[in-house]
């Protein structure tokens, strides 16, 4: 199971903020990759993206050997980490933050319930806010969509830009 969270806070030092997060999904045995909410455009884009990582480790043609380092990859559209991270990589101060929470692959034992994931925004002390999911144009602006891109669709397939560059990842790979 793939869930996809939203949440918006203030985030005062991330790299205390990820080790929660990362002892977290350890205790209870899923997976746990973080976003800046920002430049997500809806729950089919992690969806997307954590289904394409997973699919490379059981094709063996993952470029990291982590899951949550490959799901940041097709999230972001890179190749890189380096890039993935500072586009996609959560930040200090307020902001708003995506979560995929993963529970059905071999590498998680865990449960992903809706109590899990309450307990999991309360620790970092964040509040739940799925609109932060809710991409628009200027979403696609921030993830690095030209403006001619954005005119060659309709708004109604905003989306399918975004979806388009996580599946190119497998290709530029």
């Amino acid at each position: 199971m793939i869930k996809i969270v939203g949440a918006q806070g203030n985030i005062k030092n991330v790299d205390d903020f990820l080790k929660k997060v990362f002892s977290f999904a350890q205790e209870h045995q899923v997976i746990i990759q973080l976003f800046d909410a920002d430049v997500i455009y809806g729950k089919n884009h992690l969806i997307s993206a954590t289904e394409h990582a997973v699919r490379a480790f059981a094709r063996k043609a993952n470029t990291t050997n982590s899951l949550v380092m490959e799901i940041l990859l097709y999230a972001s559209g890179e190749r890189q980490l380096k890039l993935a991270i500072s586009k996609m990589g959560i930040k200090t101060g307020k902001g708003n933050v995506a979560f995929a929470l993963i529970d059905d692959i071999k590498d998680a034992k865990g449960k992903i319930s809706d109590q899990l994931t309450d307990e999991l925004i309360k620790l970092v002390s964040l509040k739940r806010d799925d609109k932060v999911l809710d991409g628009n144009e200027d979403t696609l602006r921030k993830f690095g969509i030209s403006e001619n891109e954005i005119n060659t669709v309709t708004k109604a397939k905003y989306g399918d830009l975004i979806l388009e560059k996580v599946a190119m990842v497998d290709i530029i790979k």
